[in-house]
């Protein structure tokens, strides 16, 4: 079987595997870009797994005139920039020491070896530059089936790194068979190994559990979080209930998804801290939190918070609350976002001054949307 697509047949790509391979060494494309080029879905980082180390590969690049990054030279990766496209190209390796946080690997000579130690059996397919799958563990069954099984032992993947916890179940959003449900043996190791979590940095976890947001349908993987133990680890006081009912709401309304929109659905006051979220992603997700507890409607949250912002905030109080949707609350929140208040400071002095002038502003701010936009500046300075 082949792999197919223009990110393999791309002279950057042929580049930078014929590097290797003329000098005697593997180069296997291999992870995401193999699964999901499989899968038909759109592939982006290119990763190259090798018998060659670290420091001949970057031998190798300087020969042949090529920009060549130690990314990563302890645990035997080298970036490769070719055409502007950065090429992961990492040595074979096996783990030798783990701790559930980072492991000690050494290199390796065997591509079955460098398998093993990744996580899912989905991810431990490789292909030649030709397009030629290699498949050491019998992973093009379970990608076939779009069944998510850790490599071996569940317990052991799981204690090497316990953010495979959390990986486990964005992949499954990802690319699962939701029908087919979760392997049971990794169900069982996770709820077994759920505490292990803690040990983690909360920047990984946000960063994960961003990305299993941003999958189609998050929602069946948080309800099995919350049921083994793993959502109240990483997000205490959270809740899942209405998860399920902001995905629809969204397929219906037709806007985007949204990952921070669906995390205040998940509520946990604490979790700008309990996941370290950067000050922006903090301030949308409290603009939204305030945004979908009030009562303001579609058109003044436009008008306030833009009409893409106010659009997500109407999604999540409708989630919240179990209310539908207000029809029309997609254009209403564009009008008010178009909507300009024709009084200015300026309009209102000498007679107003300081505090006083603020307060009038704002008095006439509310007359003008309580009256849908149609007041003008006359009116309004009658």
């Amino acid at each position: 079987m082949k792999v197919v697509g223009p990110w393999l047949t791309r002279a950057a790509t042929q580049t930078a595997c014929a590097m290797l391979t003329e000098a005697g060494y593997q180069a296997l494309l291999v992870g995401g870009c193999v699964r999901n080029a499989l899968l038909g879905a759109p592939v982006s980082d290119i990763d190259i797994a090798t018998d060659a180390r670290p420091d001949v590969v970057l031998k190798l690049a300087k020969a042949a005139g090529l920009r060549a990054i130690p990314t990563g030279i302890d645990h035997g990766t080298v970036t490769v920039v070719i055409d502007n496209i950065p090429h992961e190209i990492t040595t074979f390796r096996k783990d030798v020491e783990t701790d559930g946080r980072r492991a000690v690997v050494a290199f390796a000579t065997d591509v079955a070896e460098d398998a093993r130690r990744r996580d899912f059996t989905m991810n431990a397919l490789y292909a030649q530059a030709d397009g030629t799958v290699v498949d050491p563990l019998g992973g093009l069954a379970d990608l076939r089936a779009r069944r998510l099984r850790f490599i071996d032992d569940a317990e052991d993947r799981i204690r090497e790194d316990y953010l495979r916890i959390l990986r486990y179940f964005r992949f499954h959003a990802w690319y699962g068979d939701p029908s087919a449900g979760m392997d049971p043996e990794a169900l069982a190791a996770i709820a077994a190994h759920s505490a292990g979590l803690e040990t983690l940095s909360k920047e990984r976890i946000g960063a994960e559990l961003l990305k299993l947001l941003a999958a189609a349908d998050p929602a069946p993987a948080l309800a099995t979080m919350r049921q083994t133990g793993v959502l109240p680890v990483i997000l205490p006081g959270s809740d899942d209930k209405s998860l399920a009912s902001l995905v629809h709401l969204e397929a219906i309304s037709g806007l985007p998804s949204d990952a921070l929109t669906r995390l205040a659905a998940l509520g946990g006051m604490g979790a700008a801290e309990d996941l370290r979220l950067s000050k922006k992603q903090t301030a949308k997700l409290e603009e939204l939190r305030g945004a979908a507890t009030g009562l303001r409607p579609a058109s003044e949250l436009g008008y306030r918070i833009g009409a893409a912002a106010a659009q997500q905030a109407l999604l999540l109080r409708a989630a919240l609350l179990e209310t539908p949707l207000h029809a029309g609350f997609q254009q209403d929140a564009v009008r008010g976002a178009d909507a300009h208040f024709p009084v200015a400071a300026a309009d209102l002095m000498p007679r107003f001054q300081g505090a006083a002038l603020g307060q009038e502003l704002r008095r006439l701010e509310q007359q003008w949307i309580a009256s849908d936009f149609r007041l003008s500046a006359d009116d309004l300075l009658k």
